[in-house]
Formats: C-alpha cells, sequence, structure tokens
C-alpha cells in the first residue's frame, strides 16, 4: 500500500499508538499557567548541576526514564530513541543519551524537533522496523541564551517580539500496539524563508512555514480544518500565532475557533515571557502533559501537532544571512 498522500503527507496503515508521555520544567514555567501538568518542577535552573547545560541533560535523562516507568517499561525494551535540542552538535541530547544505552538518532528542527522526532518515530514503527520508540526534546532558558544571544548575567534588554525559551524536557514513548491515542496521518515540511533576519523575532519568521505545512496537509488529506478539535502549533507566540490566523484569514478560512500556540499557553501574563514561550521544551512539556491528558480522557479526540523550527545559527546570524524555517505537523487522535 502506498502510504504517501500529495505532496508532503503520511497515512499510517498500522497506527503508532502514544503509549505514555513525561515532563519536567524549570520554577518559572512551573508557576505559569499548566502546573498541574507537569510531572516533576524543578526548584531552580541548575538543580544541584554544575551547570545549565549539565542540568538540560539530566531533564532529558529524567523524562525518557519517566515516561517508560509510567507503562510498566524500560530502556532495553526500546528499539530507538529520536531526541535532540537546541545546543550546538545536540550537546545536551548526547550526554542524556550516553547514560541510557539504546540505539539513538539524533534529530535537529530546532523548536520542530518533537514533531519530527515523532513522525519519523512512527514510520520505523508502521514500517515493521521497531515495536517502541521514544521522541524527546529538551530547551533551557540560559543555554539557549548562552548560545544564540547573550549570557543572562548581562542583563541585556529584550524586544517585546522575543521569546522565552522554555527550560524542560518531554518524552513521547511511541509502540506498535497498546492503549493510548494514535498517531493516524504526518506531513513533512519544507523550508520557508521570508527574508526575516532578525533572531528575537522567531515567531513572524516561522508563522509562514506553520501556515504551509497547515495548508499542505489539508490539501493532501482532504481535510478541513475542522475535522480537529484542536490545531496546535509550537512555539510561535503571540505575534506568529496572530500571523498565521490572518494568512489563513486571506484564504477564506477562519482558524480562530480551534488554533492555539503552544508557546501561549506556558507563561502567564504577570510573568513577563513578552511574546510567549519558545523553545524545543514549548510543544514538548505542553504536548506530553496538556494535550496528552485531554486525549487520554476524551475530552479531545482529534488533534494537529504542528512542530515550528527556526533554523538560523550564531554564525548565519552574524553572517547577516536570513533565517530559514520549517514546521512538520503530526495528527494525533482517540
Amino acid at each position: 500500500m502506498n502510504k504517501k498522500r500529495g505532496q508532503q503527507s503520511i497515512v499510517f496503515e498500522t497506527l503508532p499508538v502514544v503509549t505514555s508521555t513525561a515532563n519536567i520544567v524549570g520554577p518559572m514555567e512551573g508557576e505559569g499557567i499548566l502546573t498541574e501538568f507537569y510531572d516533576r518542577i524543578l526548584q531552580d535552573n541548575l538543580n544541584n548541576n554544575d551547570s545549565w547545560e549539565q542540568c538540560e541533560s539530566y531533564m532529558m535523562e529524567w523524562a525518557i526514564k519517566t515516561a517508560l516507568a509510567k507503562e510498566g517499561s524500560t530502556p532495553e525494551n526500546v528499539d530507538y530513541i529520536l531526541a535532540g535540542d537546541l545546543l550546538n552538535q545536540l550537546m545536551s541530547t548526547h550526554f542524556a543519551l550516553r547514560n541510557i544505552g539504546r540505539p539513538f538518532l539524533g534529530m535537529y528542527g530546532a523548536c520542530s524537533t518533537l514533531a519530527e522526532s515523532m513522525l519519523i518515530g512512527s514510520t520505523l514503527i508502521d514500517g515493521g522496523f521497531a515495536d517502541k520508540v521514544v521522541a524527546a526534546v529538551s530547551s533551557h532558558h540560559d543555554t539557549a541564551e548562552r548560545q544564540y544571544r547573550f549570557p543572562t548575567e548581562l542583563g541585556v534588554q529584550r524586544p517585546l517580539v522575543s521569546q522565552w525559551t522554555v527550560t524542560g524536557s518531554g518524552a513521547v514513548v511511541i509502540s506498535g500496539n497498546g492503549n493510548g491515542p494514535r498517531i493516524t496521518s504526518a506531513t513533512v515540511g519544507k523550508i520557508v524563508d521570508m527574508g526575516i533576519k532578525d533572531p528575537n523575532a522567531m515567531g513572524p519568521a516561522m508563522a509562514p512555514a506553520a501556515a504551509d505545512t497547515l495548508w499542505q496537509h489539508l490539501t493532501d488529506t482532504g481535510r478541513s480544518p475542522t475535522y480537529y478539535d484542536m490545531i496546535y502549533t509550537g512555539d510561535l507566540g503571540a505575534v506568529g500565532k496572530a500571523l498565521v490566523i490572518e494568512l489563513f484569514k486571506e484564504r477564506g478560512i477562519d482558524l480562530s475557533s480551534n488554533y492555539e500556540d503552544c508557546g501561549c499557553m506556558i507563561f502567564k501574563e504577570e510573568q513577563d515571557s513578552h511574546a510567549g514561550a519558545s523553545g524545543c521544551a514549548s510543544s514538548g512539556v505542553v504536548f506530553s502533559g496538556y494535550i496528552h491528558r485531554l486525549l487520554t480522557t476524551q475530552k479531545l479526540r482529534r488533534i494537529l501537532l504542528i512542530g515550528t523550527g527556526s533554523l538560523h545559527s550564531t554564525t548565519s546570524y552574524q553572517q547577516k544571512e536570513s533565517i530559514p524555517c520549517i514546521a512538520h505537523a503530526v495528527a494525533v487522535e482517540m
């Protein structure tokens, strides 16, 4: 059976099952909107580690092991782990995975990494190449600021369009059988670059990629936006979310009733995150906590998660390149 649909989408035949999830967040996230949906909240951003990077690795290792423990599994039961973070050479992920000792595929899609990992992991399951995989992501506000912008100790003023990188990690166990929401289809995104060069304006840079993937998903599958109870983008924040709504309004489609962005769901307004949350863990902790619980309690039955990624680097920024962006989508249904 040809499982490809349209230009960029896949419809799975042997539906992969999300059998377990787990997440862990930092103190600021723990004081935000979704407190009750986190498995663990750290007391500080170091958690007795010597560096923020070590703390990030710890969070990912903890999330993976906890997600497996929740379903009665251990790392030895996992065929492949697909995981990534924001740092150069996936540094946090590599140090986390050396302690787990399972076959590993390093994933980099910036903040779209969770959706990308779930997409590829589901393809491995549906193709008969694996019985159980784990998709995991992490980010840390202080590690990301140190790499991409300025050390937090400098106290550099942030523009209002900027977002706050989430400190946290989310892990998703995907199995060939079992109970839980099923991943029914997915859409692989393509690079969209609208010429934006400001690394603080990631929401506006990524919004066209999110809209492009969503439109392609609907075109390939023959679905309308109302097929889904909710459509979630990963970390566009308030500015990027508004742009996606506007881009679809130009096509005569109203997304306002069943569309939300994970970056708008994490921090309270008084926490001064400016335009919202960002980072791999933005969609990571929201999907593995809030969205997964609504699915398992059948308050939601069909959702589309669109991971959004800003693919610039410190080098490309210094060379005054624009920001290439991408978005990948996975449909999860009860």
